[in-house]
């Protein structure tokens, strides 16, 4: 299970005992710990698309700052994609640099990063869909993973762990989301879940009727790194809702679109 930790400068994570057992800098950030103020108070890591009312830039800098310091990985430059609710998977070392902005250095569109190289921090952004941190049980290879229900569809984990040598020996965390009682969704999403899961789908039905479902998207991840090979002993989870737990966490679903974003992020050992 993730666990919080309170840093000295403030911020609040969520850290995998797994990963931080094998000496891998990490963190699932939370809302706490900022600079940003309003709907984006106070650790914002983004700003939401179609939306007229954004966070200023120099906010994002130094929350970004404050998450680095926190989880001791100033020195390192962060890399991000332009994430699309895909399954691309983007190496920083064949990826070229696209744009870059608040302390980090966009390397394509793509919902995921993979790498070897001890001097980056990977880091995907969410505020409802899953964050995944993977590491190779020596720490020296890692990747973050943003999936939404597309992503988890399109198996966009799955894809990622074609990046390392043996699954088997991937440490994996799955972090803060919105949660199955949170995730109604319309039968034509269920059924592209079943299509894909079978009869290990983790859903439930609606009290609304047959056209709608909650699912499970930590739980669908959960199995598709176990179907992929990752042993479920080596697959931390969290019980933590970005739409109910208010106080910790943004939420997309929550707060109508206009809300901030969390990041999960993640190096190599060195």
């Amino acid at each position: 299970m993730l666990q919080p930790i309170d840093c000295d400068n403030g911020v609040r994570v969520y850290v995998s005992p797994l990963l931080r057992n094998a000496g891998v800098p990490h963190g699932f950030s939370t809302r706490i710990g900022g600079v940003s103020e309003g709907p984006f108070r106070s650790l914002n890591l983004g700003n939401p698309s179609g939306q007229a009312q954004q966070d200023a830039a120099e906010h994002l800098t130094e929350n970004y700052r404050r998450l680095h310091q926190a989880i001791g990985c100033e020195d390192r430059t962060r890399v991000f994609a332009h994430q699309v609710h895909g399954a691309c998977v983007l190496d920083p070392a064949i990826s070229p640099a696209t744009d870059s902005m608040h302390g980090g250095t966009e390397i394509g569109r793509g919902d995921a990063i993979v790498s070897g190289d001890a001097t980056k921090l990977l880091s995907i952004r969410v505020a409802d869909c899953v964050p995944v941190l993977l590491a190779d049980q020596s720490g020296r290879r890692v990747a973050a993973i943003h999936a939404g229900w597309r992503g988890v569809v399109l198996g966009a984990a799955i894809e990622t762990l074609r990046h390392f040598y043996n699954p088997a020996h991937v440490l994996a965390a799955i972090g803060p989301s919105i949660s199955l009682e949170q995730f109604e969704v319309s039968g034509d999403v269920l059924v592209e879940f079943q299509h894909r899961f079978g009869a290990d789908t983790p859903y439930r039905h609606s009290p609304k009727g047959a056209s709608k479902a909650h699912i499970d998207l930590r739980e669908a991840l959960r199995i598709q790194l176990n179907r992929a090979g990752v042993p479920v002993s080596q697959i931390d989870m969290t019980d933590r809702c970005t739409v109910t737990h208010g106080d910790e966490f943004f939420s997309h679903r929550r707060d109508n679109g206009l809300t901030g974003r969390m990041a999960a992020v993640i190096g190599a050992v060195r």
